[in-house]
């Protein structure tokens, strides 16, 4: 669960990349797009995930 979580992060960091540079540009409007604040906020949402657990992991151990 922990390699999917990170490979699903890096591909929304890309993605979040792309589309900021204007690279995806046909499809969606460079800079701070929707698309840009969902993958920083769908990122952001991992890192929070993954603190919890491991918190919560010490807390067990």
């Amino acid at each position: 669960m922990a390699k999917s979580l990170e490979i699903i992060g890096l591909v929304l960091v890309a993605i979040m990349s792309l589309g900021f540079m204007g690279i995806l540009q046909p499809a969606i409007n460079p800079g701070l797009s929707p698309l840009f604040w969902g993958c920083a906020g769908a990122t952001l949402m991992i890192i929070i995930y993954r603190k919890m657990k491991n918190k919560k992991e010490e807390k067990e151990n």
